[in-house]
């Protein structure tokens, strides 16, 4: 049996994960409270959601969840736990997902490197055109305007030394 996810979400108390989905054959809509069981404001949310997608009891509901998803709603149930409110979760996770134009990457470490490049990927792949797409043209060219005399510079002049 086949289950397509709706909606995925989090209930505080007690801390849990709900699913709304609907059976493949079927047309009436189901709930699933998949209880956060040993999670504190000390947890891993990856390993947490990791061991909820790969568990048997859930892991035909969760199919359709993406492993991402899962780490969010675990990050806003341990920022709750921690103290922090629902809007102050939201931001730090908002923040974590963007990057900043301005930073050095040379100086992160490579798990942070790895984290931020997953995110770049992401996001080429959401904003780039393919073939299929209705907006897609193949072949554009542009033709730059050349209002200001351009200024030669000394490594591209051709000198009479040869080499």
């Amino acid at each position: 049996m086949t289950y397509v996810a709706k909606k995925c979400g989090i209930c505080f108390q007690p801390p849990s994960i709900i699913l709304i989905y609907k059976e493949d054959n079927k047309d009436k809509t189901r709930q699933r409270i998949m209880p956060a069981r040993n999670f504190s404001k000390f947890s891993d949310c990856s390993m947490a959601a990791e061991q909820l997608k790969n568990n048997p009891r859930h892991k035909a509901y969760l199919e359709g969840v993406s492993l991402r998803q899962l780490k969010k709603l675990y990050g806003l149930l341990k920022g709750h736990l921690g103290g922090e409110s629902l809007a102050e979760s939201l931001e730090k996770f908002q923040q974590e997902e963007t990057i900043d134009p301005e930073e050095d990457m040379n100086k992160l470490d490579d798990k942070e490197l790895a984290k931020r490049k997953r995110i770049m990927d992401e996001l080429f792949e959401k904003n780039r055109k393919k073939k299929d797409d209705p907006d897609f043209t193949y072949d554009i060219q542009v033709e730059f305007p050349q209002d200001e005399q351009l200024e030669s510079c000394g490594w591209d002049v051709e000198s009479g030394e040869e080499i």
